[in-house]
């Protein structure tokens, strides 16, 4: 059975935050400025981000599954559409606003939605697809005859001074080999707030262009590598893992840094282009998809330091698809994690510039522990049922 997306929508708190006044939101960590901040900023080429924090008091504004549930009520894929009428719900996030219950059903209550099935996908950038794969297929298999997919982040928790602490890793060879700058304070100058949606339904819309699901696949690697990214324990010599349920093993000196996220840049920097490669090529031959076939490729990178490497990696199996035909909003709206990718397509389907027939390849990383998903979509004309 076909699956359209017939409207997506996002949710950004409170007014944009530019550069300038990144450390007045977020504070500064040992009240001193950042060193590395300029060079970050400078390779990820951010120029703007939301937080859901008060820039006065420096509390939140809002929780994840209020963030979530903003999103959801912006959806409008019908005349007379209520939320209500969900049938079934997938929530996807890092993080969540509690361990348990999950977040699908906290997104549920602050909706007060009737009952109806709710699924919560955790992970990292990866957690918004998966919530977005398990309702397509709910969908195509007749369980619902519609869903909701959702991605959120509340990152700026994280990233208060307050809840935040640094290596106060050495910034001496921050100009001549950037990656370094991942082994700092990074994080705080990249990740943003925020929460997408999308409406999925059996039926295309009879007034406007809908996203026919064409396919999405999904490539875990983490059978083969080592953690990368990561919150909530430390990384032990040898590349095992010591989380937070084993406190009485974790050093002393490291039990600071057991919530901070952090990332281990040697194999990220040798792993997450390669592997995603081995992903593309694998989806590209399963569905048999040419690059010349690819109207829109939407990728979601953390930063634009990647995006060159990401594009050399596409040409070195074969699938090179040129910059002209990239959407990004990454300068705009920072990196949202798991919500980026459900941003990026609200902010293209509101663009005016699809039309019947194209087709937009969307790719979403995640690093953790090196992981990649790509998925298809075809626009469809108002009432084509196919």
């Amino acid at each position: 059975m076909s699956v359209y997306i017939t409207d997506v929508a996002a949710f950004m708190p409170n007014q944009p935050v530019d550069n300038q006044n990144i450390e007045t939101v977020l504070g500064k960590v040992n009240n001193l400025p950042s060193r590395t901040k300029k060079i970050v900023l400078r390779n990820n080429q951010i120029q703007q981000r939301h937080y859901a924090i008060d820039p006065t008091t420096g509390h939140l504004t809002h929780t994840n599954a209020q963030l979530t549930a903003e999103a959801i009520r912006r959806l409008r894929p019908h005349a007379g559409f209520k939320t209500d009428d969900i049938e079934c719900l997938c929530c996807g996030t890092t993080s969540p606003d509690l361990h348990f219950p999950g977040h699908a059903l906290m997104v549920m209550g602050e909706l007060s939605l009737p009952p109806c099935e709710a699924v919560t996908t955790s992970g990292i950038c990866l957690s918004g697809m998966t919530a977005m794969k398990f309702a397509y297929l709910n969908v195509a298999a007749g369980c619902s005859r519609n869903a909701v997919a959702t991605g959120s982040e509340l990152a700026s928790s994280y990233m208060r001074s307050a809840f935040f602490t640094m290596d106060g890793a050495p910034n001496a060879d921050l100009e001549k080999n950037p990656i370094r700058l991942f082994d700092a304070d990074f994080l705080r100058w990249m990740l943003s707030d925020g929460a997408g949606a999308v409406y999925l339904s059996d039926t295309p819309s009879a007034d406007r262009l809908s996203l026919r699901v064409e396919w999405i696949e999904h490539y875990a690697f983490s059978g083969e590598l080592e953690t990368c990214m990561y919150g909530g324990g430390v990384k032990k010599d040898g590349g095992g893992m010591t989380g937070w349920r084993q406190m009485e093993a974790i050093p002393e000196e490291q039990k600071q840094y057991l919530y901070n996220v952090r990332q281990d840049i040697k194999i990220l920097d040798k792993h997450i282009v390669p592997t995603m490669g081995r992903a593309l090529a694998a989806a590209t031959s399963k569905h048999k998809l040419t690059p010349d076939a690819v109207d829109w490729f939407l990728p979601h990178y953390s930063s634009a330091f990647f995006r060159p490497r990401f594009y050399e990696g596409m040409r070195a199996v074969g699938f090179e698809i040129p910059y002209d035909k990239w959407f990004t909003n990454l300068t705009t709206k920072g990196n949202t994690g798991s919500a980026a990718i459900f941003i990026i397509l609200a902010d293209l389907f509101a663009s005016g510039q699809l039309s019947p027939g194209q087709r937009l390849l969307c790719f979403i990383p995640e690093s953790g522990r090196f992981a990649h998903c790509f998925m298809l979509l075809q626009v469809v004309a108002p009432g084509q049922n196919t």
